[in-house]
């Protein structure tokens, strides 16, 4: 018999037959099945939805991006990672259809969209250039989507329509030399001037798109957090800071070479020496960006996740059609057992791990915090599965695999990156290990 299930509850609806507690036992007044003609569901249409794709809009963006990175990115990835060179003039053109805000209202020269469109973005752009995405990553979702949430009404109308159009590119910078992960450890230091103005003086290190260009040049606009006072637990207070090219005291250090991989994004070390930044490019209340950072944080690691599946699809796909063109002992290598194994174990894990990415996209408001368990969870499992794909992908290709023109070694070599930055593994861990043991019912939800 098919049926479906009445739920009459208290004001939440009823998820699974499963065991469940009591307190949510008791939600649940009624529970019967009823049976429903030629086996259709009361809610139709539930099997059609495609979690990576669930709307319209999203489908078109999908097609859109997909359709640009053949047209644009490909042809240029192999050559700009071989010459650790960033496509500025590319990049730029992003701007013309608000990919470079997907996230910013569209009165600002945004997308309008959400954290699904981010992981489409990312997804597409990676399974060619995976570092060329880690600049856009850099600038939408570090320092664009940061300053759509947090920034005020002023600072948003100035400089948003120039960082979605392209006219700018900007970066986040937090990382320094001694200290990545330990966020709290920054020793970058602002100080108030009487008159209003903020001094800041430190170094950050590992910026993406620090430098834009081969003189090394600043970005046109960096998320600055720098340290303004220490609580009564001794736990530093950041404060976010707006710094603009051409600031007095703001430099380029050093663009940072010989990468093992995304060569085709610049990554840079900032210096600030006396830097004088305007009261009007603080961003909220000085002392209180943990919360914004945080929240950010989220939306990173989630972009991060969905360039590991981009990875992982390309490198399924590349591996798929040699398996069916070499032939070795007389047969398609497809055939013996070991190769196999690793496009069968490929594809169970890029299926898994495209659920969890798009899964988590969904339930992330860019507007609140909250996500964390899966955003670290996602990027943990993701990023790792990525690295595993690339190397089997190597390995079917053999020698053909260890040279740039089959793709699959440049995209190993970028996807290692993704398990150090944004948050290292063992942070992850760290984070998962702790927030299950203050919601342990995270296991049983």
């Amino acid at each position: 018999m098919h049926g479906c299930l009445e739920r009459i509850t208290s004001g939440r609806p009823f998820h699974s037959l499963g065991i469940v507690d009591e307190s949510r036992r008791r939600r649940v007044t009624r529970i019967t099945l009823t049976p429903m003609p030629s086996g259709r569901c009361m809610e139709e249409g539930w099997r059609a939805l495609d979690i990576a794709n669930p709307t319209d809009e999203h489908s078109m963006l999908r097609e859109m991006v997909r359709s640009f990175v053949s047209d644009e990115v490909e042809p240029q990835a192999l050559e700009f990672n071989r010459d650790e060179k960033f496509n500025v003039e590319l990049f730029r053109s992003l701007g013309k259809s608000g990919l470079l805000g997907i996230s910013v209202p569209a009165e600002f020269g945004g997308g309008g969209m959400d954290a699904t469109a981010v992981a489409i973005i990312n997804e597409e752009l990676s399974y060619s250039d995976p570092a060329f995405c880690l600049a856009y990553l850099a600038h939408d979702q570090l320092m664009v989507n940061n300053l759509a949430q947090n920034g005020n009404a002023d600072q948003k109308s100035r400089i948003l329509p120039k960082v979605c159009s392209g006219e700018w590119i900007g970066c986040m910078a937090m990382s320094e030399p001694d200290h990545g992960t330990d966020v709290l450890g920054m020793e970058t230091s602002a100080v108030q001037r009487d008159d209003g103005n903020w001094v800041i003086n430190g170094r950050k290190m590992w910026i993406t798109n620090g430098s834009v260009n081969d003189e090394g040049g600043t970005a046109d606009i960096v998320w600055l957090y720098a340290r303004t006072g220490t609580d009564e637990k001794g736990r530093a207070e950041i404060t976010t800071f707006l710094v603009e090219k051409g600031t007095d005291g703001f430099s380029v250090g050093q663009k940072i070479f010989d990468k093992l991989g995304m060569r085709a994004s610049n990554t840079a070390e900032l210096v600030f020496e006396d830097c004088v930044v305007p009261p009007e490019n603080v961003v909220g209340s000085p002392g209180e960006s943990m919360v914004h950072m945080m929240r950010n944080l989220e939306l990173e690691r989630l972009g991060l996740a969905a360039m590991a599946l981009g990875i992982s699809r390309r490198c399924l796909s590349v591996m798929n059609s040699y398996a069916s063109e070499r032939q070795a002992f007389g047969r398609d290598i497809r055939d013996f057992g070991q190769i196999q194994r690793h496009i069968a174990e490929s594809w169970a894990e890029y299926r898994a791990m495209r659920a969890y990415v798009y899964d988590t996209a969904r339930q992330i408001d860019l507007a609140e915090s909250g996500n964390r368990l899966d955003s670290d969870g996602v990027k943990l499992f993701s990023t790792t599965i990525a690295k595993n794909i690339a190397d089997r992908a190597i390995q079917v290709l053999g020698g053909y695999g260890y040279v740039g023109e089959y793709v699959v070694e440049r995209l190993w070599r970028d996807a290692k990156l993704l398990e150090i930055g944004g948050g290292t593994l063992e942070g992850h861990q760290k984070n998962i290990t702790r927030d299950l043991k203050t919601d342990h019912e995270a296991i049983e939800r």
